[in-house]
């Protein structure tokens, strides 16, 4: 996509008339216009499970990083200072985190996050989780308000759409406990930049890390600035591990819509045309 753009639906209208299927590598898949596709009966495909592992790895990172001050720390050893003036951290042991979206991401982000004595994790989700699935991975389910008004840590993992649009702005900022840390591995257009500096200067934000922006790769001045952020070119999943899982699953879509006519990872727009 970083070459043609987005298949959007002036795109796709303009796609060969004989096009059954666009295999996409990616699990978010918010540059393809799904409805467009639907219109010409192409079905799109994505990375689901594979990109799991390497973008929960990067949540964690983000949040240890934010509580503990380690970029500021790492730029006082260079510059000569040691801890002069480095502002203290805050453990993560009985902290509650707060999970939005708790797909695969999620759920390893918590499988991960359950080896560090947390208070709770709770999430919130489209549909909630059967209550097997909550237990395996300990989690706990809240209403999105609840979960902005009490957790320590807001890790936001839900797919970027129409309805996600910055759905964290300044009145879901000004609901959080003061002092919070927002980490995002999913998409940046789920937050408003502008609305995030605001809260980390105001001090509602203790801290942020991101791996992905608004407008990539241009990243709000703001927050370039802020000496509070951990801020990463969107490399969740930028690992030798898994670029092979991810390209793996795309040439098993190609085979499977070759030899079958159908798709292992349809989007779940389309799982209905495949029975799934």
């Amino acid at each position: 996509m970083s070459v043609v753009g987005p298949f959007d639906a002036d795109l796709v209208s303009q796609l060969p008339k004989g096009l059954k299927y666009i295999v996409y590598c990616g699990a978010g898949y918010d540059t393809i216009d799904v409805h467009a596709c639907d219109q010409r009966q192409i079905r799109v495909s994505h990375t689901p499970v594979a990109v799991d592992d390497g973008t929960a790895d990067i949540a964690v990172s983000l949040i240890l990083a934010c509580c503990r001050n380690l970029i500021a720390a790492s730029d006082n050893l260079r510059a000569g200072r040691f801890r002069s003036g480095l502002l203290m951290g805050t453990d993560v042991q009985d902290k509650v985190l707060g999970i939005i979206g708790a797909g695969g991401i999620g759920r390893t982000l918590a499988k991960r996050m359950s080896g560090f004595d947390l208070k709770k994790i709770q999430y919130y989700n489209r549909h909630q989780l059967p209550k097997e699935v909550e237990e395996k991975y300990n989690l706990v389910y809240v209403d999105f308000e609840t979960l902005l008004k009490t957790s320590d840590i807001i890790s936001v993992n839900c797919p970027h759409t129409a309805e996600t649009t910055h759905l964290l702005n300044y009145r879901e900022f000004a609901l959080m406990k003061r002092g919070v840390i927002i980490v995002n591995t999913a998409r940046g257009k789920i937050i408003n930049e502008a609305a995030l500096v605001g809260a980390l200067e105001r001090g509602q934000v203790l801290s942020a890390g991101l791996d992905v922006f608004e407008n990539e790769p241009v990243v709000h001045p703001g927050l370039l600035s802020h000496p509070r952020c951990v801020l990463l070119p969107h490399i969740g999943t930028y690992t030798n591990e898994s670029q092979y899982k991810m390209e793996k699953l795309v040439l098993d879509n190609l085979v499977k819509a070759i030899e079958e006519d159908t798709l292992l990872t349809p989007v779940p727009e389309h799982k209905k045309y495949f029975g799934q």
